[in-house]
């Protein structure tokens, strides 16, 4: 039984006849009663009264013709669902990131519901290292990492050029210089988000190779923890300079260049090898590329090469 069966099934219910159905259909009503025959014999139930011209229908015919109606509806659903997909009318993208490379995420998220509000969107939180697993389980469209995945699973593009700030509140003695060098900080107190990343491994490989201590004093479970902390006068801390922007521009942590550390951290925007994009993908890398190409620096759009 196909759907085609069951709309000759359909047209000869409405029109009441199998000649009035052909015509409709545009087809021969041999066609027609051959198509009601084959649609008999798969259900093993005559469908039709054989006595009636009008197409009356058996206790069989009355039951089929309900689901048939519900059949076809839900084809006619899922057709306009596609072209509501295929004009950005609907749909859902999801991203992983974490609670760092969210924050990339804000302002280009902000650009793509003003040109498709009718896109739902979710950013799944997630640990870096685990974003490359949820991509390949296909759980989440994009993800957004700081390290370049697998070349074979995953196309990578560069989205974004972060740095490493060295902030401190406006009281602090060191908010006053111009820039500090490292071997000055072996007695300062810093503070630390707890979760081991690379940008926290370098730093400590750095301070190793100036033979300068790194006190850290407290460690907490989110940046944001830390930058308020540090704001309310408690040590210093080394963070990504995308996390800190909005308290600098406040005047509400100040940040102090250290010449040794020059760290620079690419984002990447990163999906499965291989998998056709939906349309909401294909629109939100479309917004990712314009905002690159109309802010420039530190947004970016370079795709990376095989």
């Amino acid at each position: 039984m196909d759907l085609w069966q069951l709309e000759t099934f359909l047209a000869v219910v409405e029109e009441r006849g199998f000649s009035r159905a052909a015509t409709r259909l545009h087809r021969t009503q041999p066609a027609v009663s051959q198509t009601i025959r084959k649609l008999e014999e798969e259900l093993g139930e005559q469908l039709f009264e054989r006595t009636s011209r009008e197409g009356t229908l058996t206790s069989a015919g009355e039951l089929l013709r309900s689901y048939a109606e519900r059949l076809l509806r839900l084809r006619a659903e899922a057709q306009i669902a596609i072209e509501e997909l295929q004009s950005l009318e609907r749909g859902r993208l999801v991203i992983a990131a974490n609670e760092y490379t969210c924050l990339y995420l804000l302002p280009v998220l902000d650009e793509f519901r003003r040109v498709c509000p009718q896109i739902g969107v979710t950013v799944q939180r997630s640990l870096a290292s685990r974003i490359p697993e949820h991509l390949l389980e296909r759980s989440v469209e994009f993800g957004i990492i700081t390290f370049r995945p697998d070349r074979a699973q995953f196309q990578a593009t560069a989205v974004y050029s972060d740095g490493a700030a060295f902030v401190m509140s406006p009281e602090h003695p060191l908010a006053r210089l111009s820039e500090v060098p490292i071997r000055e900080l072996g007695a300062e107190n810093f503070v630390a988000h707890n979760v081991a990343s690379p940008l926290r491994q370098r730093i400590i490989e750095v301070f190793a190779v100036h033979q300068t201590p790194l006190n850290i004093g407290v460690e907490l479970p989110s940046l944001e923890a830390v930058k308020r902390y540090v704001g309310l006068g408690n040590g210093v801390a080394l963070v990504p300079t995308l996390t800190v922007e909005p308290e600098l521009r406040r005047g509400e942590l100040i940040h102090v260049p250290i010449p040794e550390i020059a760290i620079t951290r690419t984002l990447w925007l990163v999906q499965r090898r291989g998998v056709r994009i939906s349309h909401a993908g294909a629109a939100f890398l479309r917004v990712v590329e314009r905002i690159a190409a109309e802010r420039g620096n530190p947004f970016l759009y370079r795709i990376e090469q095989d």
